[in-house]
């Protein structure tokens, strides 16, 4: 832990030498100013930037933009803003002159000309890319009223959220039928998300705070390590490019009407953004927070909630300075403090409850990066970044006062990278450590023969007989590199990433090394200009590591359900095949986009479960072990997007799949358990008036395998959750105010076989995450 925080301080500081060397940008006096059109209207806050330098701003609310000081010289002006396709605009600047400059922005209703980093580690036109990006915007967010991070993930292909505990509200990812341990979760593209913080983490997520969410199906690993072996999901925050701010507000009744069930459940959010620049645009500040306060809701009326009671509070901030035209170092910064809480009485403490599993959470993340240009366009990045984590827990029931646990966590990355771009091919080459340490421990029985009466009135029971869980480090030393050239209409990407890791476990005194080449060959080929071909092979692994489904605990009043690895658990690899076609035209009057993808992911020594058996305190183990005959995952994703109109949209994709170990597990099933064959959603988005929308959304969920108390397997009901959603607009002297209401899960389509009592499998839980929902909230900003 030492050395870590050394090496993080030591790499800190050389960021910070660097930064106090940079040279000074001088007064040149070169200015440039002028204003963005589209469709002969002006276009508020588009992005105005200097390629090849850290220099940028936005327009104003009337379209209108200057920058000054400029570099000599010819220099490339580039303006984009999200839904138009971006233009470059080529200007010779001399020492005290002052140009103007217009802007017409064309649309690009399909999102084919969004700038996107994920798929290739480097800032690239999605259709430039060697690989397929799915982006979700702030617009998706809106549109689905996505409080966090984990509403938003059911709306794109291939991508599928669920609730895997009655009692705490456990949530993953699946994406391509593989659970969530196989994706990896970045943060500005950098992998800080750790177990701890993944066990609830989807959920932990503000969806103010982030920018646009990008989505690469398989063919990570190559460059971003372990657990990207299904894909990468990559949060980018939100970054202070003007003078702006952001207040919202809104109240949920979750299951509102549903047959047989309690009282419906209030859920309160208030978020804020704001963001600073100065006026010469080299210091910007941007500033979020996030407040959300659910009561717990009872599905079946049994006392016992089926979601989970939960406090959120978050702030973070993000910082930049750009020390001359081409160097810039940023800052980032968010906490997030959590309580939530599932179970009986919630008034009681939890070793009074019947049943609870109650989680507070802390965690703290901060990162810092110092980018540098060089040549034109080449790009040096180093980059510092941790997560902090502490976790007070209790899953406990029956009044036990044994099931107290205290989880500490701390996971950093130290990296550079280096993008060198020609004309026709770039080449990018890093290394980056990654590192975690992990110590989880039970509280053991609360002494309450030796309380404490504190000054304040308040009691303190010590705890006694407390015991170590888990107590383990992790290192990963990763070497990347990929190089990519274009033939004509064939552009060629092959990348490679060696990465040795040590995975030390203290509590059992025993440590796993590996040294693990991953290579990564993608083509792709522009059948057409509006056709694109894409072909891709990745290998991946996972290493014998705590997951963060390990550090949850399923508990009822006749079980406690725990996990842990084998003795002997060996090293999974992953050998992924995808191929896809992506068609976007415009056809007469409509612009129509259509993606098919199929994806063979063939898993050696793939993890596993084994069911034991409960011993006489009622612990059962679920012990993780390779199966070793391997496992197939293969499927198909679709999307297909319909734009006739500036007033209506329409986007829709579905997934057919099939994921199977090749040899029997438990219940003598070869089918992965919780993983449908079937599933889909949609989106439609329509504006009748210019101040008034309508939006809808649905999802399909189809029939899975769900283990019911280790005793039998229920072939599930397939669901459908259909959503509306009203807003209106009102301006308000260069602001808007924007009012709405809407429901979600309409016809209630929702699990209605919910385990009852204080013996219920909390575990045996599938379909939608909410049942009948209404909402409605305020939004103003000037951004709106």
């Amino acid at each position: 832990m030492k050395k870590s925080l050394k090496l993080c301080l030591s790499v800190a500081l050389m960021v910070l030498s660097m930064v106090s060397f940079a040279q000074q940008h001088k007064r040149t006096d070169a200015n440039v100013y002028g204003h963005v059109l589209a469709g002969g209207e002006h276009l508020p806050f588009a992005t105005i930037s200097i390629e090849g330098t850290t220099i940028g701003t936005a327009a104003d609310e009337t379209g209108h933009f200057q920058i000054v000081n400029l570099p000599l010289g010819t220099l490339k002006i580039k303006a984009q803003a999200l839904g138009y396709k971006s233009q470059v605009v080529e200007v010779e600047f001399k020492k005290g002159e002052s140009k103007e400059v217009h802007f017409e922005l064309e649309k690009d209703v399909l999102g084919i000309d969004e700038v996107v980093v994920t798929g290739d580690r480097n800032e690239k036109n999605r259709t430039e890319s060697s690989t397929i990006v799915n982006t979700l915007t702030s617009k998706l967010f809106a549109t689905t009223q996505s409080v966090t991070l984990s509403e938003s993930l059911n709306f794109a292909p291939g991508l599928r959220m669920e609730n895997n505990c009655q009692n705490c509200g456990f949530t993953q990812v699946r994406m391509n039928g593989m659970e969530g341990p196989y994706s990896q979760v970045l943060i500005n593209s950098r992998p800080i998300f750790s177990g701890l913080a993944g066990v609830y983490g989807l959920e932990l997520m503000p969806a103010n705070m982030i920018e646009r969410i990008e989505v690469v199906r398989g063919g990570g690993s190559a460059l971003y390590g372990s657990n990207a072996i299904a894909g990468t999901i990559n949060l980018i925050l939100k970054d202070p490019v003007n003078n702006s701010y952001e207040f919202g507000a809104s109240t949920g009744l979750v299951g509102v009407g549903v047959d047989g069930g309690g009282d419906a459940a209030e859920d309160h959010t208030i978020n804020m953004n704001t963001s600073l620049v100065s006026s010469d645009g080299k210091t910007g500040l941007a500033v979020y927070g996030f407040f959300r306060d659910r009561a717990p809701f009872d599905a079946n009326d049994d006392t016992f909630s089926e979601i989970s009671q939960l406090k959120n509070t978050t702030v973070g901030s993000r910082f930049f300075h750009r020390f001359s035209a081409r160097s810039k170092v940023s800052l980032d910064f968010f906490n997030i403090k959590e309580n939530r809480r599932g179970g009986d009485k919630f008034a009681y403490v939890e070793h009074e409850a019947g049943i609870a599993e109650a989680l507070r959470h802390d965690i703290t993340t901060g990162a810092v990066t110092y980018d540098q240009f060089f040549r034109e366009k080449d790009l040096w990045s180093v980059y510092v970044s941790g997560q902090k984590v502490d976790r007070n827990s209790y899953y406990g029931a029956e009044q036990s006062l044994s099931d107290y646990g205290k989880t500490k966590g701390f996971t950093y990355t130290v990296g550079s990278q280096y993008n060198a771009n020609f004309e026709n091919s770039n080449i990018t080459f890093g290394i980056e450590n990654v590192a975690e340490t992990l110590k989880d421990r039970k509280l053991g029985y609360l002494d309450v023969d030796n309380a404490v009466v504190n000054p304040d009135g308040s009691v303190t029971i010590p705890h006694t007989d407390n015991t170590t869980v888990a107590d383990q480090d992790k290192n990963t030393l990763g070497i990347f590199s990929q190089y990519e050239i274009e033939f004509n209409r064939l552009s060629v990407s092959v990348g490679a990433r060696f990465d040795r890791y040590s995975v030390k476990d203290k509590d059992h005194g025993g440590k796993e090394t590996g040294n693990v080449f991953s290579p990564r060959v993608t083509l792709k080929y522009d059948i057409k200009e509006h056709l694109q071909a894409r072909a891709s092979y990745s290998k991946g692994y996972r290493a014998p590591q705590v997951f963060d489904e390990d550090l949850h605990i399923e508990t009822s009043g006749s079980r406690q359900v725990l996990h842990e690895n084998a003795d002997d658990l060996e090293q999974e690899t992953s050998h992924s095949y995808m191929a896809s076609l992506d068609f976007n035209k415009k056809i007469g009057n409509t612009f129509v986009g259509f993606l098919v993808e199929g994806f063979y992911t063939k898993l050696d020594n793939p993890f596993a479960n084994e069911y034991g058996e409960p011993d006489a305190d009622g612990t059962v183990i679920y012990t993780r072990v390779n199966a070793k005959e391997g496992a197939v995952v293969k499927g198909l994703n679709m999307e297909l997007n319909v734009v006739p109109s500036d007033k209506l949209s329409v986007k829709g994709g579905f997934t057919l799949q099939s994921s199977k170990y090749k040899e029997a597990q438990e219940f003598n099933e070869k089918k992965f358990f919780r993983t449908p064959e079937k599933y889909g959603y949609f989106t439609l988005d329509w504006r009748p008036a210019k101040n008034f929308g309508i939006s809808s959304t649905g999802n399909y969920t189809g029939s899975m395998l769900v283990p019911h108390n280790d005793e039998v397997l229920v072939d599930s009901d397939s669901f459908f959750d259909l959503g509306m959603k009203f807003r209106y607009d009102i301006k308000l002297n260069g602001a808007k105010l924007q009012l709405y209401t809407g429901v979600k899960n309409i016809f209630n389509s929702y699990q209605d076989d919910h385990d009852r009592g204080i013996d219920r499998d909390p575990g045996y839980l599938y379909g939608p995450l909410n049942p009948r929902t209404i909402y409605f909230g305020i939004k103003i900003g000037n951004l709106l």
